[in-house]
């Protein structure tokens, strides 16, 4: 068994974390600003923002992972980097695992091709999400040794919008992006959250990038 901390515990990618972990039995604390209307048995709902220092460090003491599934919205726009900055900062201080979960725009379509996010040819509408989550990563890609981090890049298509099914499979690829043999570029909730918990089980992803599609 696993103590496991998910930031965000109650949002579209961390919801489906949390459920996951704790079906496989793991002891699994979500952290978010409400408590769900259906809470999953054994779990324990931690309420707060992650902005609150005392929030952050009460959350991750004494977790061997944590999951950071925090978007850039609400009180987070803006302050998405340096959240997740202290929450790293924290982990490496417990010695825990850190998996963040970030967007798509991270990948290169292609080998040898620069990252989406730094192209500067973000539609509008998701730019500054996007650049913003890929800051993140940035930052992790930037940080000395003392960290064990992954952070994790779902599909193209996912999220609330495009639920999809339970397979019960996906894909891994590294910092390119993996499309089906009909080009596609998707992952449903509960495959994203049984990627995420398998590499939390069996770490095969040190200090890497990497997505997940089918």
């Amino acid at each position: 068994m696993t103590r496991i901390t998910v930031f965000g515990g109650t949002g579209y990618a961390g919801s489906a974390i949390v459920a996951e972990a704790a079906r496989r039995g793991h002891e699994v604390t979500s952290v978010s600003r409400s408590v769900p209307e259906q809470q999953v048995e054994g779990v324990r709902y931690e309420t707060g923002s992650v902005l609150d220092a005392d929030v952050r460090a009460r959350a991750v003491a004494g977790a061997d992972v944590v999951v950071s599934s925090l978007s850039p919205r609400g009180e987070l726009d803006g302050q998405i980097v340096e959240a997740d900055r202290e929450i790293a900062t924290l982990a490496a201080e417990h010695g825990a695992r850190l998996v963040v979960v970030g967007g798509f725009s991270s990948l290169r379509l292609e080998e040898g091709a620069e990252r989406q996010a730094d192209t500067g040819q973000l539609p509008p509408e998701f730019a500054a999400e996007a650049l913003q989550m890929h800051a993140v990563l940035l930052e992790l890609l930037d940080r000395p040794e003392g960290l064990d981090w992954t952070f994790v890049s779902p599909a193209m298509l996912f999220g609330a919008y495009a639920p999809g099914e339970a397979l019960g499979r996906y894909r891994v690829g590294g910092d390119v992006a993996v499309y089906d043999a009909e080009g596609n570029s998707a992952i449903s909730g509960a495959d994203f959250a049984l990627a995420i918990v398998d590499e939390v089980e069996t770490p095969a992803h040190g200090r890497e990038h990497i997505n997940v599609a089918y």
